[in-house]
């Protein structure tokens, strides 16, 4: 089992993009997850760093400039998707990334507040 971090930037990138109300509430995840051309488009625009600031998640074990370095995306480059926080958080439960759940935790809480 592959020891994964919290991407710290992504966590941040998560909560600015749930404070400025950039979330998506409605979209199932499995209609909202991006595409790997999209992936592909988001990664020439904005590079490894952009694309990995998408998922929660860093396999350090991985190399630096593919796609399987980050793990455990949260929305599709535009918002935070509150289905992929629920997915997010019970796949990380299941593997015993107990870190990745606290922060996908954390984030769908701070969504929830905001939005009731």
């Amino acid at each position: 089992m592959p020891s994964y971090r919290v991407n710290q930037d992504a966590v941040k990138q998560a909560r600015q993009l749930i404070d400025d109300g950039k979330v998506d509430v409605e979209t199932e995840w499995s209609d909202a997850a991006p595409s790997a051309d999209e992936g592909n488009a988001e990664i020439e625009e904005h590079g490894y760093e952009g694309y990995g600031a998408w998922h929660l998640a860093v396999d350090p074990d991985a190399s630096e400039e593919t796609k399987g370095r980050y793990k455990f995306p949260y929305g599709d480059f535009a918002k935070v998707n509150r289905a992929a926080l629920i997915h997010g958080k019970q796949r990380a439960a299941q593997n015993d990334h107990d870190a990745i759940e606290k922060a996908f935790d954390e984030l769908l809480q701070r969504l929830d507040a905001k939005d009731s």
